[in-house]
């Protein structure tokens, strides 16, 4: 009998002894040389972000025929309103060809750089009225409903952060006002 009766204040000590500690394992902190595991992604620069989207590889192309690459891959934020290749497609005839020759680089700088504006803006911020671009000259946008436009171009999809900005894609190449082609 005096076995029976130690044997169970034992189970109601080691029971006892579990639930009150039960707690104190829930809050334990792990120790601090383990790594935590997080579920943010690096994002790549505007440049890195343009070459891995499929409807954006024209745009590629021309940012580096017009040695744009480590400007737009800078740290400085930057929105850049980004032609598909449907956009650039759209362009007469032989246009796109003439462009990305290295004697009409200053050219094709001009109409790129018409598509970047300084500082990350996205569209929860875009507001309506003319913004001057990074080319100098200024671009009208419309803001209605969730519809935006930038010159004459439609956004198509908004917002794809990067490092050092955000792309607005849109449906067509805007021009600057002094360059006919």
């Amino acid at each position: 009998m005096n076995s029976l009766f130690s044997k169970t204040v034992s189970i109601a000590i080691a029971t006892t002894t579990l639930l009150i500690s039960a707690p104190s394992f829930a809050e334990t902190k792990p120790p601090k040389h383990t790594t935590p595991v997080t579920s943010t992604q690096t994002v790549g620069t505007i440049v890195e972000i343009a070459s891995a989207n499929s409807s954006l590889k024209t745009l590629v192309t021309a940012i580096k025929a017009a040695g744009l690459v480590e400007t737009l891959s800078g740290k400085e934020p930057l929105t850049v309103f980004a032609p598909t290749d449907a956009a650039f497609k759209a362009l007469p005839k032989g246009t796109l060809a003439k462009l990305l020759k290295p004697e009409n680089k200053d050219t094709l700088v001009k109409i790129l750089t018409y598509h970047v504006v300084p500082g990350a803006i996205t569209s929860k911020d875009i507001k309506a009225g003319e913004i001057k671009t990074v080319e100098g000259a200024v671009v009208k946008i419309q803001a209605r409903k969730r519809r935006v436009t930038v010159g004459n171009a439609k956004v198509t999809k908004a917002d794809i952060k990067a490092s050092n900005g955000v792309i607005h894609v849109i449906n067509k190449v805007l021009l600057p006002p002094d360059v006919k082609l």
